[in-house]
């Protein structure tokens, strides 16, 4: 589509410019559902909701979920489901969080370095194996998804409480519970560097892509689109950027620290928090399940499974294997999800990830993952994630009860999958 097509003589129309983006209208609505949440919560909150103080409190608090929510996106997409991704990250927690208080230490010694990477290693061992178990039931044995996870559901919560001997495990190693939000961030400086090159690598991506296309004689965007698409993520990253940079580190801790390197604090001196250590792993986190998804041979047997697992059967993919692989990503990243969640508490608790089964489907089916397979993105369900997150967080703020506040996220799932429903016959997908 040329300049000229898009442009008569009264100029581009509003349908024309959206068709020069090529915008996916589903994410422009997730976006846009998502900006009036956090309006209407900033009113009746006085102005609270859309602080720097709560927006980095709602992107730490967002993070477990959205990991979880990219690898249930597969899991959903080959036409399957996961019940027990929070008694699963439960399991994963506890054991990590003996790891490092009561087997290695006594090998490696108390504060050894290398303690809250072995824990990690083995958590996401076991996270994965579990996943994979799990996932030979159903592609193997033949038994339904919904029934192998509904009885690792009360399993694996129950395991981890023989794990623990049904006790608080605590505190954790203070260089894992980095990694959990507040206690382990970039800084300023850093974070503006890393906006930076997340910017570069973005446009760097995109002028890549238009040259790929170009190349193989396929149509590309207007020059003006382009540019346009590009400013928009610039100002997007720096804009996430400053806000976590503007959430400045309270004056008694920030003393704390400069008398912790044997300095004084200059006067008047203000620093910011910039973006934790669990948002950062997060990002890692949908980079590669992006790239899964949409450059490997994985990624695309996965989505011919889901959009037609017979056809892919006599194609020649091995679904049951492939369904074993899908469940122990899954596992892995339940695995990856219990570390930040246990690193926030700086404690596994005995019932640490209750619900986040049921929040992160509602984060991939919100973020429009199609419950009948074959459809799915990764960045719409960590931006379902996020709107949940958020939903709940303002319930919260304005002093909904939270038996109100479950009912709310219950009817706000029933229709999105509605309006799913309905945007797809209409559009045909």
């Amino acid at each position: 589509m040329s300049d000229t097509a898009l442009s008569g003589s009264k100029g581009p129309t509003a349908r024309n410019i959206f068709a020069a983006l090529q915008l996916d209208t589903r994410l422009l609505g997730m976006i846009g559902a998502f900006i009036v949440l956090c309006l209407a919560f900033n009113v009746f909150t006085d102005g609270r909701f859309l602080t720097p103080r709560n927006i980095f409190n709602l992107t730490i608090q967002t993070v477990s979920v959205a990991i979880m929510a990219t690898g249930m996106v597969f899991v959903i997409v080959t036409r399957h489901i996961d019940l027990s991704v929070g008694s699963l990250l439960a399991t994963v927690a506890a054991v990590m969080a003996v790891v490092q208080t009561d087997i290695l230490p006594p090998i490696l010694g108390l504060g050894h370095p290398g303690i809250w990477i072995l824990a990690i290693l083995i958590g996401v061992v076991v996270g994965a194996t579990i996943g994979a178990f799990q996932g030979w039931m159903i592609g193997y044995l033949g038994i339904p998804a919904f029934i192998v996870t509904l009885g690792g559901l009360l399993v694996w919560r129950n395991v981890a409480w023989f794990i623990t001997s049904g006790q608080t495990i605590g505190p954790l190693d203070e260089t894992f519970t980095m990694i959990g939000g507040i206690g382990g961030t970039m800084g300023e400086t850093a974070s503006w560097i890393f906006g930076l090159l997340a910017v570069a690598a973005a446009i760097w991506l995109q002028v890549a892509s238009r040259r790929r296309k170009s190349a193989h004689g396929f149509p590309v965007k207007p020059a003006w689109a382009e540019a346009t698409m590009g400013a928009i993520t610039t100002i997007a990253i720096l804009g996430f950027v400053w806000i976590l940079n503007s959430y400045d580190i309270p004056k008694a801790r920030l003393k704390r620290i400069f008398e912790a390197n044997g300095e004084t604090l200059p006067e008047g001196l203000t620093m910011g928090y910039g973006i934790p250590y669990s948002v950062l792993l997060l990002i890692v986190v949908a980079v590669v399940m992006t790239i899964v998804a949409r450059r490997t041979r994985l990624g695309r047997y996965i989505f011919a499974t889901g959009g037609n697992p017979d056809a892919a059967e006599l194609s020649g993919i091995n679904t049951r294997f492939l369904t074993v692989k899908v469940f122990a990503l899954m596992g892995g990243l339940a695995a990856l999800a219990g570390a930040v969640a246990a690193a926030r508490l700086g404690f596994s608790t005995n019932d640490i990830g209750t619900l986040d089964e049921l929040r992160v489907i509602a984060a991939a089916v919100i973020g429009g993952t199609a419950l009948a397979g074959g459809v799915g993105t990764i960045y719409g369900a960590i931006l379902g994630a996020l709107i949940m997150q958020s939903l709940q967080s303002g319930m919260a703020m304005v002093g909904v009860d939270a038996p109100l506040q479950n009912i709310v996220v219950g009817t706000v799932l029933v229709l999105a999958v509605l309006v799913d429903i309905i945007y797809r016959k209409r559009t045909g997908d």
